[in-house]
């Protein structure tokens, strides 16, 4: 459950959005997520990607009419934040959140707050021997190694 929206298995699918204004700008950010809901959205993700977000994201995460996740880069402590600040979920690549302990303190903050976490992997993430494998290759032998090796990343960063 993200929220109030069951995920994932036998679930309906679920509609998510992102938000492109301004975290910090609380206002102008619930705005556009009551839009999005009226629309027949059921999910919204807004970037955290500082402080100033991560303080918007509280009042965020209070007003929204649909659960809110929290996209985090870089910095293991907005993840943190995200989860102190009640989004129902944290949106993660721990191949670019920092080292195996900062990724195990999110994770344990997510459970012990019942905050999902989505794994995000992507090509700028990927461990060296998949780009090498990645640049000897070409055409639809690529595109096979990269879905590859974003499945792989994300099972391993898991």
């Amino acid at each position: 459950m993200l929220g109030g929206v069951p995920v994932g298995g036998d679930s309906p699918v679920s509609i998510q959005t992102m938000c492109n204004t301004h975290t910090s700008d609380a206002n102008a950010t619930l705005a556009q997520i009551r839009r999005t809901a009226q629309l027949g959205c059921d999910i919204t993700r807004v970037a955290v990607p500082d402080e100033a977000s991560l303080a918007g994201l509280k009042e965020i995460v209070k007003k929204s009419p649909l659960p809110v996740v929290a996209d985090i880069h870089f910095d293991y402590r907005l993840a943190l934040g995200a989860i102190e600040a009640g989004a129902p979920g944290i949106r993660i690549n721990p191949g670019n959140i920092g080292s195996e302990d900062a990724v195990r303190q999110v994770a344990e903050a997510a459970r012990k707050h019942g905050t999902v976490i989505r794994v995000g992997a992507n090509s700028g993430s990927l461990a060296k021997s998949y780009r090498l494998k990645l640049a000897a290759a070409d055409g639809a032998r690529r595109t096979e190694i990269l879905a590859e090796a974003l499945a792989q990343s994300a099972r391993e960063q898991c």
